[in-house]
Parts: C-alpha cells; sequence; structure tokens
C-alpha cells in the first residue's frame, strides 16, 4: 500500500460548497469517516494573512529564550502565551515532544461568561504587527471551520447550522508551533503519537515534512497538502460525539530524515472547540448500529481539562 496520503485521499475544494452543498458535505465525510483526516483546498483565508503570520511566527521564535520565556504562565496549561520546549508529552509516551508553541485564544469583552474558562490573551512587544496578524488569522481560521462544520453537520444528518450554537463563543486555540534543528542522536520525536482534544483542527501546510497519520492497517501515512490547501482532521471531541462514526485518528510529527535535521519546523493549527458549556452527548444518529461508546455525558470544558493532564500541561 502506498505510504502517500495523496494518492488514497481526494483532494477535495470548498469552492463546491456554495453550488453543491450536499456533495461538498459527502466528499469531506466521507473522507472523515475513512481516515479521519481531509485535503482541503479553496479554503477562503487569504493568503496574504498567512504568509504575514509564517514570516512573524519566525520572527518571535527567533527571539532570545529569556525574552520570549517572560510571556510564560506557570500553571496556566499552556492556555495562552508560550508553551517552552520539551514541555508537552503525548498520551502514554516515554519522551517529551521537541518543540515549543504560542497560543492566541479567542477575545471576549469585558465581562463575558465564559471569562473563568478563556483567559485574556498575551502579546508579545514585538514582533511588530504580531496581535494584529493573529487575530485576523484566527479569524479567518474559525470562519472557514465554522463553513466545515456545517457540511460535517449535513453528513451527520443534521441541520447545516446544527453546530453554531456549540462553537458560539468557543474555547478555540491558534498554535504557532516551532520545533527546533534535531540532534541526530535524538531519542524522542517532534510530536509523539497523539489524537488532537477538540472538533476539528484545520492545519496550514508546513515549509518541512513529517506530519504522518496511522492508518486502519497499522502503517504510518506521510501528510503534507499541496501548496495553498490545508490538512482538517477530526478531534476527540467529535469523535465522543459521533461514536467514533467520524475517527480522531492517530497522528505524530517524526524526525527529518539526516539531511534535514539542520532545519526547523514551523506549523500553525488551529484547534476549533466548542463553548466551554457546551455538553459531549452522543448523537442519536449515531447509535442507530452500534452500542453508545459514552453513556455518560461531559461538558467540553470538564473533557478538555482531563486530556490537559494527560498531555502535561496541566498538573495534578
Amino acid at each position: 500500500m502506498s505510504t502517500n496520503i495523496l494518492e488514497q485521499v481526494p483532494l477535495v475544494s470548498m469552492a463546491e460548497q456554495a453550488d453543491d452543498p450536499e456533495g461538498f458535505a459527502q466528499k469531506l465525510g466521507e473522507s472523515f469517516q475513512r481516515f479521519g483526516f481531509a485535503m482541503v483546498s479553496d479554503h477562503g483565508v487569504p493568503q496574504d494573512i498567512v504568509d504575514r503570520a509564517w514570516a512573524t511566527t519566525k520572527a518571535f521564535f527567533a527571539l532570545p529564550e529569556d525574552e520570549k520565556r517572560k510571556y510564560f504562565v506557570p500553571g496556566q496549561g499552556g492556555a495562552r502565551g508560550l508553551t517552552p520546549f520539551k514541555t508537552e508529552i503525548a498520551k502514554g509516551a516515554t519522551h517529551v515532544d521537541l518543540k515549543e508553541f504560542w497560543h492566541v485564544g479567542r477575545e471576549l469583552p469585558k465581562g463575558h461568561r465564559f471569562e473563568e474558562f478563556m483567559p485574556a490573551n498575551i502579546w508579545p512587544d514585538r514582533p511588530e504587527g504580531f496581535r494584529e496578524t493573529f487575530l485576523a488569522l484566527f479569524q479567518a481560521l474559525d470562519d472557514a471551520g465554522d463553513r466545515l462544520l456545517s457540511a460535517i453537520a449535513r453528513y451527520l444528518k443534521l441541520a447545516p447550522d446544527w453546530f453554531d450554537p456549540a462553537v458560539k463563543d468557543g474555547n478555540s486555540v491558534l498554535r504557532l508551533l516551532h520545533y527546533p534543528p534535531v540532534p541526530a542522536d535524538a531519542p524522542e520525536v517532534r510530536a509523539g503519537a497523539h489524537e488532537d482534544i477538540n472538533l476539528i483542527t484545520l492545519l496550514l501546510g508546513a515549509e518541512e515534512a513529517g506530519l504522518e497519520l496511522l492508518d486502519k492497517d497499522g502503517s504510518w501515512l506521510a501528510v503534507k497538502p499541496p501548496e495553498g490547501a490545508m490538512v482538517v482532521n477530526v478531534g476527540d471531541m467529535l469523535q465522543r460525539l459521533t461514536n467514533h462514526v467520524l475517527p480522531s485518528t492517530t497522528h505524530r510529527v517524526v524526525n527529518p530524515p539526516p539531511e534535514r535535521r539542520a532545519h526547523p519546523r514551523y506549523s500553525m493549527p488551529f484547534f476549533l472547540h466548542p463553548a466551554p458549556d457546551f455538553v459531549i452527548e452522543t448523537l442519536p444518529g449515531c447509535m442507530e448500529d452500534r452500542p453508545n461508546l459514552y453513556p455518560e455525558p461531559i461538558s467540553s470544558h470538564d473533557y478538555l481539562q482531563q486530556r490537559l493532564v494527560e498531555i502535561g500541561l496541566i498538573k495534578k
């Protein structure tokens, strides 16, 4: 079997959604149901914002370590600002991931009812334009995510706007990732095998390869979207909501071959979360031909806290 995902997973164009929403939903849903992943082009995120975001990400992580560390908030679970190098660990892994990252969350007005769940953003003094760039990218990815969720709802035989109240003021996070050059003898990997916590993840393509997903037959498939496209994958919250009709597929970021180990890797995943008070309860339509794997509902906030403990971002 080929280990190149593009030879197995069709590239789905969001441009089709306006004229043929049902057809687009079917293509997207079938890819999610088979792989837990989809490759999406024509997603509508402006390229000038993406280009600015890549440049700004690289400029920030090039800052001196002591300057970056000013934006680390201990005890917050990495919710905002910097999470330093070698902090996060995949569930069940023996080595920490070889990465550092920055989180941008939703901007809430003062006194918002979710203020206790979603801390205010932290903004660095430099590089210039950091705040404006990533608020624009956050909004563009949030909009694209809403359109994708509408297609997922159609595929699940729900109303196209079913997810709208679930994700209104949702606890979504834009992560700016930096994987530094890898020593030749590093026992760790850039990111250990894991599943995402949220509903869906929108991932803009990285310059350096390394992302792989675990297929049902146990083989690892290399994932590198075509220029300008994005990878979208199912998270554990959507897997739970759909009773595994849409699977949250295990994925990892492997170390590069020796000739590329001196090159850093940057990535910008957008983790689309529901609102903290959204209750994850198995959809009735996803229990018709399979037992309910999750008879006990749970709020998205409580589920998130459980998972952040498991990956080492919150200490018990």
